[in-house]
């Protein structure tokens, strides 16, 4: 029986926080320290953010354009309309996050750990999440395209109503993770190491040629 599927992503009055945000002025620094603030309307080129901390936070309509973020935590945060273009999030920390119609392309999440995370109609355009950590995290209603999970660990990850075009599932460590609800299987290779997925019946039909190769069978016409 597939997953409950996950709410609506909240609108910013909705957040618990949402009282204290304060408008940010400036620009993201290396081991910053940002709690309660709301970033908006803003266009970060090529920065060092770095190590920095982001905590009951907001983004809405920000780009973040090339630049290093790695081992940045965040922390409850919630953002809306953001696209990173070639930035680099490895080993970055999310936890408690939502995001809705975001943007991510050419992005490094190699070793990142996401827990507790949502995305709703956002686009994974190359996305490299390598040996990434990924637990309790919906992708809802999303296209991801030549995104790799390869190493990876997927435990409780869902993906209710979203596309997946070319995406390579190598030596996954998959742990009650859930394809079911997708609307299109492209997977480009891992199949064979796909144990602890669960998928339905419809897609293991279309997936059955692909598997038969992996398992060594030839299937006859007639």
């Amino acid at each position: 029986m597939p997953a409950q599927r996950p709410r609506p992503q909240r609108d910013l009055a909705d957040l618990p926080y949402a009282h204290r945000l304060e408008p940010f002025a400036g620009e993201p620094a290396r081991e910053g320290d940002y709690e309660a603030v709301h970033f908006d309307g803003c266009d970060f080129e090529e920065l060092d953010g770095g190590s920095a901390l982001f905590a009951e936070s907001a983004f809405s309509s920000v780009t973040f354009t090339g630049g290093r973020y790695r081992r940045a935590r965040f922390d409850d945060v919630w953002t809306h309309q953001v696209r990173w273009v070639g930035v680099d999030l490895a080993e970055t920390g999310w936890t408690d996050c939502e995001s809705g119609a975001g943007l991510l392309a050419g992005v490094e999440l190699f070793g990142a750990q996401l827990r507790r995370v949502t995305f709703h109609h956002c686009k994974f355009d190359s996305v490299n999440l390598r040996a990434a950590a990924l637990r309790d995290v919906t992708f809802v209603d999303c296209l991801l395209r030549n995104v790799d999970f390869g190493e990876a660990e997927l435990t409780r990850v869902s993906f209710p109503g979203t596309t997946l075009d070319r995406v390579r599932f190598d030596h996954v460590k998959a742990d009650r993770a859930d394809l079911s609800e997708a609307t299109a299987l492209g997977i480009a290779s891992g199949l064979e190491a796909m144990r602890g997925v669960t998928i339905s019946s419809l897609q293991l039909v279309e997936l059955a040629p692909a598997l038969a190769g992996i398992v060594g069978l030839r299937v006859r016409e007639g």
